[in-house]
């Protein structure tokens, strides 16, 4: 799984941190980072909820 994110779209909200914290990091000034862009098989679910529940829908999954 690779995880590839609009950084256009993405305003920092953090959920897809309260989501996958092991994958993604929001800074204090919203600034997203992705920690992990090919995590690990277990994360999958985590990474998927974070997707799901991005308002801008930011984030996107491949494989």
């Amino acid at each position: 799984m690779r995880i590839k994110v609009d950084f256009d779209l993405c305003q920092g909200h953090g959920e897809c941190e309260g989501e996958a914290p092991e994958v993604f990091e929001v800074d204090d000034d919203g600034k997203m980072t992705v920690l992990e862009e090919e995590p690990a098989e277990e994360l999958r679910e985590k990474v998927l909820r974070a997707k799901k529940y991005c308002p801008t829908m930011a984030i996107t999954v491949e494989g």
